[in-house]
C-alpha cells in the first residue's frame, strides 16, 4: 500500500467517517477455489470440510484478500461453530476490514472456546490474543515483547508449524499491526525457514519478497515475486507484488503487464461475486501504482484514466485517501492548474482531518504555482495547523508539508531557506524503503526539480537532477531534467546527448507526449 511512513499503524486510524464493508458481505456463504495458494495448518475440527475452508482462509489472509479470508472463515465456522482457531484468526482479518467491534468479539469467542481445544490450537489463540493486545498500545513495548515471547514458545512447542514461523518474521517490525509490507533484513531468516519448511506456502514467499525489496535485494525478490504468482496464480497481489519488482529492477513494460493482469483478476472477481470495486483494498493500490507505471513510460492517456479511477473511488483506509493526492499531483505536472485546484477541493471537502490537510497542501501547490503566494501560504498555514491537531496520521503528509514550504521559500526572498528545505525532502524520501516509496520519490525530484529549472535556480536544479540519476538512470525524465541543465551551462554536447537518451527511452510513449517531442528536438533528432 503506497507514501506511508508509518505503514500498517496509520492504515488503522479509527474514524467513524470511513465506511465500512456490510457485514453481511463477509458472513455470505462461498466455495472453495483454485490458484489461491494452498495452505494446510491442522486444527481441532471433526469436520474436514470447516478445515479446507480454514485453510482457505489462511491462504487469502497471506495475500491480503481479507474479504474472501473472512467470507472463508465464516464458511469454517458455519461448519463448525467450535473452530477457535478460526475465530482467533478472523479477529484479525476484521482488524483489516475497520471492524474493531467484530474483532474483538471473534477474539474473545475464540478464548471461550480454546480451553477444550488442542495445545496446538490454543497457541494460535493465545497468540493472537498477545498481538491484538498489542495492536490496541502500539506505544507499550512490554506488549509487543510478551507477543514475541509467545511466539517463541509457540515455535518451541511446534517448530513445525510454518505460521508460527510466518508470524515471528513478522513480529520483527517495532510495529504490532504489521502484516509484511514494512518487514525488512530481520525478517528475512523467518521467511527463508519459512520457504524451506514449506517450499509451496505462497505466504512464506510473498512476505520474503516484501523482505528482500525493503533491504535492497531486488533480484532475490523477484525471484521470490516470480515463485509467488506460480503458486497463486487468481491472486491479483501475487501480479502486482511481481509488478512491484519488474519496476524496481528497471522491467517497467512487463510490469506493466501485471499490473494490469492485476487489475484484470480484481474486475472479474468483483463482477463474478457482485463486489463493489471500492470496498477491496487492492484494487485501488493496484491501480495506483498502474497509472505511476504507465506515468513512467510516457503513456499519459493512460496514467490519467488510471489517476482518475483511483480518485473517484471510495476508500476505507487512511492511506489510500492521502494517496488521492496523486491525481491533483499529476494534474499540476501536465500544467492543468484549474483541474488540479478542483481536485484538491475535493479532498478539503473530505470528512477526516487529515485528508483534508492534504487537499489544502496540493490547493497550496497550485497556488503557489500560479504566482498567489500570500494564498498558497494560507493553505500551507491550514495544513500545518489541521496536522497538529492530528498527530497520529500527520506522519503521512509530512513530505508532501515540508515540500510545499520549501517551494513557497524558493519562490520569494527565501531562496536559501528554499534550497535547503527541498534537498532535506530530497534526502528523506530517497530514504524510505519499498518499491512504492521508491517511485514516488522519483515523481517527488522530478516536481522539485521542474520548480527549480522554472524559478531559474540552476544550481538546485543541477543537484536534483543528478538525485534522479542516482535513484533511477532508467527513466527518462532523469536524463530529460539533466538535459536542461546541461545546456544551462554550456555543455551543449552534453545536453544533446541527454535529450536523445531520454527521447530513446520514451521510445513506448504517447506520440503526443510534449516532453518526447522536446527531447527529440533537443537531441537532434529528425
Amino acid at each position: 500500500m503506497a507514501a506511508v511512513t508509518s505503514t500498517a499503524a496509520a492504515q488503522h486510524l479509527a474514524s467513524h467517517e470511513i465506511p465500512r464493508i456490510p457485514q453481511a458481505l463477509l458472513e455470505r456463504p462461498t466455495s472453495l477455489r483454485s490458484g489461491v495458494g494452498t495452505v494446510h495448518d491442522g486444527v481441532t475440527t471433526a469436520t474436514p470440510e470447516a478445515q479446507r475452508f480454514f485453510d482457505q482462509g489462511l491462504a487469502y489472509i497471506h495475500s491480503y484478500v481479507w474479504i474472501e479470508a473472512a467470507r472463508s472463515l465464516n464458511q469454517a465456522i458455519r461448519l463448525d461453530p467450535e473452530l477457535a482457531a478460526a475465530h482467533a484468526v478472523l479477529s484479525l482479518v476484521y482488524v483489516e476490514l475497520n471492524k474493531p467491534e467484530e474483532s474483538r468479539t471473534a477474539l474473545a469467542t475464540a478464548q471461550r472456546l480454546s480451553s477444550g481445544r488442542s495445545l496446538h490450537d490454543r497457541r494460535h489463540v493465545e497468540v493472537r490474543a498477545l498481538q491484538s493486545a498489542a495492536e490496541q498500545s502500539p506505544a507499550d513495548a512490554s506488549r509487543l515483547s510478551a507477543y514475541r515471547a509467545a511466539l517463541v514458545q509457540a515455535v518451541a512447542d511446534f517448530p513445525r508449524d510454518v505460521e508460527f514461523v510466518i508470524l515471528q518474521g513478522l513480529a520483527t517490525s517495532p510495529d504490532p499491526f504489521e502484516r509484511g509490507q514494512g518487514t525488512g533484513a530481520d525478517a528475512v531468516a523467518y521467511f527463508e525457514r519459512a520457504r524451506q519448511a514449506s517450499p509451496d506456502h505462497p505466504g512464506a514467499r510473498h512476505y520474503l519478497t516484501h523482505a528482500l525489496e525493503n533491504a535492497g535485494r531486488i533480484e532475490q525478490a523477484l525471484a521470490e515475486a516470480r515463485e509467488y504468482v506460480r503458486l497463486a496464480p487468481e491472486v491479483p497481489h501475487a501480479h502486482h507484488m511481481l509488478g512491484h519488482d519488474l519496476r524496481r529492477a528497471g522491467h517497467v513494460a512487463d510490469a506493466i503487464t501485471e499490473f494490469e493482469a492485476a487489475d484484470r483478476l480484481q474486475r472479474g472477481y468483483f463482477a463474478r461475486e457482485n463486489i463493489p470495486a471500492s470496498y477491496d483494498w487492492h484494487h485501488h493500490h493496484n491501480l495506483d501504482l498502474l497509472a505511476q507505471s504507465y506515468a513512467y513510460v510516457g503513456r499519459m492517456a493512460k496514467a490519467e484514466a488510471a489517476f482518475r479511477a483511483s480518485f473517484d473511488l471510495p476508500s476505507n483506509l487512511v492511506t489510500q485517501l492521502f494517496d488521492k493526492r496523486e491525481w491533483p499531483a499529476f494534474l499540476r505536472s501536465r500544467g492543468r492548474l484549474d483541474e488540479a485546484l478542483t481536485a484538491a477541493r475535493v479532498l478539503i471537502a473530505h470528512p477526516h482531518p487529515l485528508i483534508q490537510a492534504t487537499g489544502h497542501i496540493e490547493a497550496g501547490f497550485v497556488l503557489a504555482a500560479r504566482n498567489a503566494a500570500p494564498d498558497a501560504a494560507t493553505s500551507f498555514n491550514t495544513a500545518l495547523r489541521m496536522l497538529r491537531g492530528n498527530p497520529e496520521g500527520a506522519p503521512l503528509a509530512a513530505d508532501a508539508l515540508l515540500a510545499l514550504q520549501g517551494e513557497l521559500a524558493l519562490r520569494t526572498a527565501a531562496r536559501d531557506k528554499g534550497r535547503a528545505t527541498l534537498e532535506e525532502v530530497a534526502r528523506r524520501v530517497r530514504a524510505k524503503p519499498g518499491p512504492d516509496n521508491w517511485a514516488q520519490a522519483l515523481f517527488t525530484l522530478e516536481a522539485m526539480a521542474r520548480l527549480a529549472r522554472q524559478v531559474g535556480d540552476w544550481e538546485l536544479a543541477e543537484r536534483l537532477a543528478r538525485h534522479m540519476l542516482e535513484h533511477d538512470a532508467g527513466y527518462a525524465g532523469s536524463h530529460y531534467a539533466l538535459g536542461f541543465v546541461l545546456d544551462r551551462v554550456g555543455d551543449a554536447a552534453g545536453a544533446r546527448k541527454a535529450f536523445a537518451e531520454a527521447a530513446a527511452r520514451w521510445a513506448g510513449a504517447d506520440p503526443a507526449l510534449p516532453e518526447l517531442a522536446d527531447a527529440r528536438k533537443r537531441g537532434g533528432a529528425r
